[in-house]
């Protein structure tokens, strides 16, 4: 029997979006109005959901899809990230990234299937999104710090990846601060301005795409060989659904499927002038990872501001209290002014959060969920590319189709069930405040 699926969360405002804030006014939205009929519907206008459709349109150019999405592309989750597309290893649940050989080396050919094919679509397009394939820079700013690099370096040699060690002169010449004792510089890491990104793939899908926004889906149902999608709006009746929502689908039922939607927050500085420029030096772009998975993400971007991102919070109705932002920016200030005591004038001018779609085993929900039902929900902390590139192959798996990909993301593990509330959150955050306590001065 068929069931049904009821969305009881939806995005929700979780501060000021710098990334969408700092762009040109959006064009008015499309809002489900009426009654209508597609073939396919992709449920989430996030990356995963953005390339879904568009895979779908490129496989089956004959077809009508819609792309659902409940806020504003580009204003929620998938624009709400530091805009870093992680080629590499990058386990946040472990002390330096990486796992094992083989796991690794999946995640590495997994990443950067995703990678390029956005890449492509951005160049095709031109979309105007600052698309940078400068790498990244993991800095320490300790022993513990450097020890971990040398850990993530060890395993970057095991799996044949390059990479270049920076000393305390070389990162300062990069980032202009003293703050970093050094570095490990990987070049296959591409940054980006996620919000831009997000309306450009958006704007660009191909016309058998018909998006709508401001339209959340409340309830999907069986309807004879079809499902009904409802909206406040009208019903759509489709033949195929494809639910790419990440940490909302945690809102499906959190026991049973195992998702934990933790938050990570970031904030943005308002635009330096020419004097503070001066003042900081280093080069005019550039992107940094914290040794510690648990510590603070600084990108340095072409406009001349700042973007800071750290700390954790377990939310599992996935939104953020004014408490949360408070706390979050009182931090995220703390961080810049220890790395930048140069630009004690530059503001923090926006702070917002975002949830991040976690699980306990660093399993994924991806596949086939019921007759005309699919889904691709979890990213495990990198969602540009690891949702890039499930949603392009949870397309080609419902269109039929096969490759060595689609079977590598069909065998990896489920999220593992999660005990029940409130254990669950207060083992979720004392996990949180032990790791990012254990990150010390790397936040």
């Amino acid at each position: 029997m068929r069931s049904n699926l009821e969305f009881a969360r939806f995005p929700a405002p979780d501060g000021m979006n710098g990334w969408w804030e700092s762009l040109p006014p959006a064009p008015d939205a499309r809002t489900v109005t009426s009654d209508g009929r597609f073939d396919w519907v992709v449920v989430g206008g996030g990356i995963t959901g953005l390339c879904a459709a568009r895979r779908l349109a490129e496989l089956a150019p004959g077809a009508s899809i819609a792309l659902v999405e409940a806020d504003r592309i580009g204003r929620t989750t998938a624009g709400r990230n530091s805009g870093f597309f992680v080629d590499l290893p990058h386990d946040i649940s472990s002390e330096s990234y990486s796992r094992s050989i083989d796991e690794d080396r999946a995640d590495v050919r997994f990443q950067r299937h995703g990678i390029d094919y956005v890449r492509d679509i951005v160049r095709r397009y031109g979309i105007d999104c600052d698309w940078r394939d400068d790498g990244k820079f993991h800095a320490s700013v300790n022993r513990k710090g450097a020890a971990a690099l040398t850990h993530f370096a060890d395993g970057l040699s095991r799996i044949g990846e390059a990479f270049e060690w920076l000393d305390q002169p070389a990162i300062r010449a990069v980032t202009g601060t003293d703050f970093y004792t050094g570095a490990l510089f990987t070049p296959g890491c591409s940054t980006v301005q996620p919000a831009a990104l997000m309306r450009g793939l958006a704007a660009t899908q191909p016309d058998n795409v018909t998006v709508f926004e401001l339209s959340p889906v409340t309830r999907i149902e069986p309807r004879g060989d079809t499902r009904a999608l409802h909206f406040a709006g009208g019903t759509i009746v489709a033949k195929q659904v494809i639910v790419c929502t990440n940490a909302y689908a945690a809102t499906f039922g959190i026991h049973s499927n195992g998702l934990l939607p933790v938050y990570t927050f970031a904030s943005l500085t308002r635009q330096m002038n020419a004097d503070e420029v001066a003042k900081l030096g280093g080069m005019r772009s550039w992107a940094v990872i914290p040794a510690d998975p648990m510590g603070t993400t600084v990108r340095r971007l072409i406009t001349d501001r700042i973007c800071v991102r750290n700390h954790f919070a377990f939310r599992p109705d996935v939104r953020v209290s004014p408490a949360d932002l408070a706390k979050a920016r009182h931090l995220h200030q703390r961080s810049f002014e220890r790395r930048f005591p140069m630009l004690g004038g530059v503001e923090l001018e926006y702070t917002w959060g975002g949830p991040l779609c976690l699980s306990a085993n660093n399993g994924a929900l991806f596949g086939k969920r019921d007759d005309g039902l699919y889904e691709a929900i979890g990213c495990n902390g990198l969602g540009l590319s690891r949702g890039s590139s499930s949603g392009k192959l949870i397309a080609e798996y419902a269109l039929g189709e096969s490759n060595s990909l689609v079977q590598q993301l069909l065998k990896q593990p489920h999220p593992r069930p999660l005990p029940v509330r409130p254990l669950v959150d207060l083992a979720v955050s004392a996990t949180i405040w032990a790791k990012e306590f254990s990150a010390g001065a790397e936040l």
